[in-house]
């Protein structure tokens, strides 16, 4: 079968050929492929850099996909952790990571929309309780899944929501998503501190796709302009777009009620992420959670992997065409 292959971490994926996968345990199926996304985290996996790599290559990147089965049913899955992702014209799902989808369903914007929204949607969900009214702080909004968290965290009862990033063109289009305050990452961090001081001093919860020089300078202005620094800070580590590390002073940790959490693979069991994804995929195919989709023959997979996008689009490549 055709499949979009790594066979070098410095090099983008290419269209080319292996041997079709073949399921092998009781739970397993082969289904014909619609529609996988292109994000982040796939990227990542191409080049080796994600922390679940395993570094063997040949790989087909790829962790989600809508597939099609034998009998006609659709399916929303989540790949195994192998090196046969979903970036193929067939793969093996596991039933028991999968849904399956409404008849209608449109496979290019489920692909497109699941995996950006499923990051806030389940740290939202799972790993906080998200009390009506409470104010949230997501850094990082100007990326397609910073995006979708600031429309979550209102859809799902946030009665304030404060965007930071730093591509400006995205950052005007957060107050139509639901942002209460936007606040520019593009300064001198000392300024872009004190903004943030001002903006999320308040905040009861922060959905962090950044991590790195820009989250330790965040955390260090929230923690200090809290009126009332016993007022619990669930700080919700998702992605690490500006760095892989920080640096966080013990005194942070005394002097105010800050409570560090991740939500991704391990920290959130592969049952409760499929758990929730009923109910996400519902507001998905109403509209309420959409995004852009950009559906590309896999075929072009090598010429898409890199070029860059319109605010607000995902690339969804399509195997079929």
């Amino acid at each position: 079968m055709h499949a979009a292959v790594v066979r070098s971490f410095d090099t983008p994926p290419r269209f080319d050929i292996i041997d079709t996968p073949r399921p092998a345990g009781e739970h397993e199926i082969l289904v014909d492929v619609l529609a996988a996304g292109l994000h982040p985290r796939v990227r990542s996996d191409a080049d080796g850099t994600h922390y679940t790599s395993g570094g063997v290559l040949p790989l087909v990147p790829g962790v989600d996909a809508v597939g099609r089965t034998a009998q006609g049913e659709l399916l929303y899955f989540v790949a195994d952790d192998t090196g046969l992702g979903t970036m193929a014209e067939q793969a093996v799902v596991d039933r028991r990571r999968a849904i399956t989808l409404p008849a209608g369903t449109d496979p290019v914007a489920v692909a497109a929309a699941m995996n950006p929204a499923m990051s806030s949607w389940v740290a939202l969900r799972s790993r906080v309780t998200l009390k009506p009214g409470a104010r949230v702080l997501v850094l990082g909004a100007t990326g397609n899944a910073g995006q979708l968290a600031v429309r979550i965290a209102k859809h799902l009862g946030a009665a304030h929501v404060v965007g930071a990033g730093r591509d400006a063109e995205r950052l005007d289009l957060l107050p139509g998503l639901g942002a209460d305050e936007t606040v520019s990452l593009l300064d001198d961090p000392e300024k872009v501190a004190d903004r943030l001081g001002r903006s999320a001093g308040d905040a009861d919860v922060v959905i962090d796709y950044l991590w790195g020089p820009t989250a330790e300078h965040a955390m260090a202005a929230l923690l200090t302009a809290r009126s009332d620094r016993a007022k619990p800070l669930a700080w919700i580590q998702i992605g690490s777009m500006a760095g892989a590390d920080i640096t966080l002073p013990s005194s942070l940790l005394r002097a105010a009620n800050l409570q560090i959490m991740g939500s991704g693979q391990g920290s959130v069991s592969t049952a409760g992420i499929l758990a929730e994804l009923p109910a996400l995929v519902a507001e998905i195919a109403a509209g309420t959670l959409a995004v852009d989709p950009l559906a590309v023959p896999l075929s072009e997979v090598e010429e898409v992997w890199n070029a860059p996008t319109a605010p607000g689009r995902r690339v969804v490549l399509t195997p079929g065409d």
